[in-house]
């Protein structure tokens, strides 16, 4: 892979505002393990290695089973994902694959297991990863070898 653009060294101030979004939803009321499955599905589904290297590390020292973890490119088919969980797994499927639209069905099953705020918690967490995501491919960023 050829080198490319290091941002986090050339607009500093550019991550200082995403690492602080992040802080900023590290305090909201979603689970830590639910943003952290939000996380590894978007990241499967965007193909970011570096991302999903992360965050699977990250889930596993939060207590996240790794049968969870395996299975959660086939959550639709597992037992292991309970309403709430699928709920948000369908919804950042969609909000990834944007260009086919959130359906009124996913939307309206988030907002029966959710209240507003959690909602848009969710979806804003969804927006990040997707955004870390899309730095992570453009630039290469490689997991490291550990």
């Amino acid at each position: 892979m050829s080198k490319r653009v290091v941002i986090r060294e050339k607009e500093p101030k550019a991550y200082e505002i995403m690492f602080e979004f992040e802080k900023y939803l590290s305090k909201t009321n979603l689970a830590p393990s639910l943003k952290e499955l939000i996380k590894i599905r978007v990241s499967q589904i965007n193909g970011c290695a570096f991302c999903i290297d992360l965050h699977t590390k990250d889930a596993r020292k939060m207590g996240e089973t790794e049968q969870r973890i395996f299975a959660l490119s086939a959550w639709r088919e597992t037992p292991f994902f309970n309403e709430t969980e699928r709920a948000v797994l369908a919804l950042a499927e969609e909000i990834t694959f944007i260009h086919k639209g959130v359906s009124d069905e996913t939307y309206q099953q988030a907002a029966r297991l959710m209240d507003e705020q959690t909602l848009s918690q969710a979806i804003m967490a969804i927006i990040a990863i997707n955004a870390w995501n899309r730095i992570g491919i453009t630039t290469h960023q490689q997991p490291s070898l550990d």
